[in-house]
């Protein structure tokens, strides 16, 4: 509870709990700043803060077979014909810092769409706590319906001038287990980089398969960016989809980060590492500059 507090500095103020400010008003407080509710503690300042000068930015909503999807794009002011790439969010759904990094593609000349994949289970940022978010919203959501919803965002992409022969993905935490599946079932993507998605798990019905089941038949080419100390992803696993794409002779290639955890290139979080999340967004423009998508 110490730590909470002080990483929401700014958001309640050092003693917000023990002056008797509640949960649900931290909570409120924390959605107010456009972060997930249950991504807390947020830190008093995110490190990175892009503008929308020079760009079309916004929300807006998309009907899939009689749904609204909430999606997020931005892209250069006034340009058609730019290469696309999708941004897939974390499990805390499409909040500031996603909307954040979409901008920053944008800065780099794409038209980068994040989709709000869960809207048919739940508002993802609403969720007051990690747990409740995954019993409720994350474990319901199907593997197949992301992908079709994604096919969907990316034909929406197309109408509105997006190049979709120059096709990337994006993801992380959840959205960079989203990355390798997409990166599996849709072969006009050119390429993606998933960052700390889990590879290994059990079959459910919602998912029936993992990262690793795909790898050696995996054709798109993908960055895998992974931190040594993530407690939740072993390197174990991370080692056994290297072998399996190696086995498979992709061009697929995992980065381990020696000195990073889970989701170091969150900046809005305390596990941001400054260096390594730079050196991967650096190595996530290069990669997809080389296999065709800018």
């Amino acid at each position: 509870m110490k730590d909470l507090v002080n990483d929401a500095g700014s958001l309640l103020g050092a003693s917000a709990y023990t002056d008797g400010v509640g949960r649900r008003d931290f909570i409120r407080a924390a959605i107010g700043t456009g972060f997930a509710a249950s991504a807390l503690p947020v830190m008093a300042q995110t490190q990175i803060q892009t503008d929308t000068d020079g760009l079309d930015a916004g929300d807006t909503i998309l009907v899939i077979d009689g749904q609204d999807v909430p999606v997020y794009r931005a892209q250069p002011k006034g340009k058609t014909g730019v290469p696309v790439i999708l941004v897939i969010s974390e499990i805390f759904g499409v909040h500031e810092y996603i909307k954040d990094v979409v901008r920053r593609f944008a800065k780099q000349g794409y038209m980068a769409i994040a989709p709000d994949l869960f809207v048919r289970q739940g508002d993802a940022t609403k969720a007051p706590s990690t747990a409740e978010l995954m019993k409720n919203i994350v474990s319901k959501t199907p593997d197949a319906q992301v992908m079709s919803d994604l096919d969907r965002v990316v034909a929406w992409a197309k109408q509105r001038g997006g190049d979709t022969e120059k096709l990337g993905i994006t993801g992380f935490c959840w959205g960079g287990r989203i990355t390798w599946l997409y990166a599996a079932h849709n072969l006009n993507v050119k390429a993606g980089v998933a960052w700390y998605g889990r590879l290994v798990g059990e079959a459910t019905a919602t998912s029936p398969k993992h990262p690793i089941d795909f790898a050696q038949n995996l054709k798109v080419p993908v960055l895998g960016l992974y931190g040594a100390k993530d407690t939740g992803i072993p390197v174990e696993s991370v080692q056994r989809m290297q072998a399996a794409l190696d086995k498979g002779n992709s061009r697929s290639t995992i980065h381990v980060y020696p000195e990073s955890g889970h989701a170091f290139h969150a900046d809005y979080r305390p596990m941001y590492n400054a260096a390594d999340a730079q050196d991967g967004w650096n190595r996530a423009l290069a990669w997809f500059a080389k296999y065709g998508v800018a």
